[in-house]
């Protein structure tokens, strides 16, 4: 099962960097001459979590009953994305640095060394649900039915010319990309490069639909470094906007701008229902049956990583991770399907409670 394999990757990955890392918190931000814990938390202290924008509403929402319904104070959710969470979060140990990051995307290699380069070397994945990228316009705009490999060829720098080079992306509305389009500019309204929903895009969208070109199969067999830049590397002509950390921002442009399209969670386009719609992916739509049953091609499990270092300095820390994946809030019927989340199977979230189970005796309590 692909969210069992995720966790047991990033879960030997941990283990391999406590082996190697320093995990003696006495020597955490200390002087050499006099070595200092980092002070225990008060009962006002909030726990602070940093990170993915699509992860965000999810954990806004568990916090805010957290916090009307425990003795522990709401904790604070900062939007960053998945890339700058990361940053936030692997910059050091104690009550307060980030004790959670929502993320969108598992934690990257280049992640985990900035972590234990600062002796955050003890995290842990939590998976929360699943979400569906899709590709979505204004209830006024056409109707989408696009493909992987259409949307490589819209959106790459370059594409390949034919002759055996690439050539710079010449595409300058949908229907020059295929008659079946509607025609309209190509003008997409996207997440920055620091987000996960970015990152997933380019790799389950555009990657995989580049490999669907004879040209760019047998660059990935013979160059897959090269194969992966070309793939990835988004055009900067003006057709793709960056648009921030900021789905709300994307969706309230999507309304003035019917002629264009935005890339974003499928969780926002459940809760904008009623202003904008989402395009079909190759011949199925995005809905909330298709992505939880595999069937849409864009989705991607979310996660929130743990400091399991900061378990012991953040009273509610660990209540906090029960109270989130209780099947009230993350269950099937619980009231993150309200916001949009797509929950894991039955045994998957039993598996994410067994994880939070043993590290109940490294809690502050």
């Amino acid at each position: 099962m692909k969210s069992g394999v995720l966790v047991g990757a990033a879960l030997a990955l941990t283990l391999a960097l406590a082996g190697c890392g320093k995990t003696d918190l006495s020597n955490v931000e200390a002087s050499d001459a006099a070595p200092q814990q980092p002070q225990m938390a008060g009962s006002t202290q909030k726990i602070k979590i940093v990170g993915s924008s699509t992860v965000a509403p999810f954990s806004t929402t568990v916090a805010e009953r957290f916090g009307a319904t425990s003795p522990y104070p709401t904790p604070i959710v900062e939007t960053t994305g998945t890339g700058g969470g990361f940053k936030s979060f692997c910059q050091g140990i104690g009550p307060d640095q980030p004790s959670l990051s929502n993320a969108s995307r598992p934690i990257k290699p280049s992640e985990t060394a900035l972590c234990a380069s600062n002796g955050v070397n003890d995290i842990i994945p939590i998976e929360v649900g699943y979400d569906g990228i899709v590709v979505a316009n204004s209830k006024l705009g056409p109707d989408f039915d696009i493909t992987k490999t259409q949307l490589y060829l819209a959106l790459a720098q370059e594409i390949p010319d034919g002759a055996g080079g690439f050539k710079p992306n010449p595409y300058t509305s949908w229907n020059d990309v295929d008659p079946g389009l509607p025609d309209q500019p190509i003008t997409v309204f996207g997440p920055p490069p620091t987000s996960g929903t970015r990152d997933a895009f380019v790799e389950l969208g555009m990657e995989l639909g580049a490999e669907a070109l004879p040209e760019m199969a047998a660059l990935r067999a013979s160059d897959s470094d090269a194969f992966k830049e070309r793939s990835h590397t988004i055009r900067t002509d003006g057709a793709w906007i960056d648009f921030g950390e900021n789905d709300t921002a994307i969706i309230q442009s999507l309304v003035k701008t019917p002629t264009a399209i935005g890339i974003l969670g499928h969780s926002f386009l459940e809760q904008n229902g009623d202003r904008i719609k989402g395009a079909a992916l190759a011949g199925v739509p995005a809905t909330f049956e298709h992505i939880n049953s595999g069937q849409y091609g864009l989705s991607r499990v979310m996660f929130i990583y743990v400091k399991v270092q900061n378990l012991p300095l953040m009273p509610g820390l660990y209540d906090f991770l029960v109270y989130y994946t209780d099947d009230d809030a993350f269950g099937p019927d619980g009231y993150l399907i309200e916001k949009g989340l797509i929950p894991l199977d039955d045994a998957d979230r039993q598996a994410q409670r067994d994880i939070i189970a043993g590290l109940e005796s490294q809690a502050a309590r």
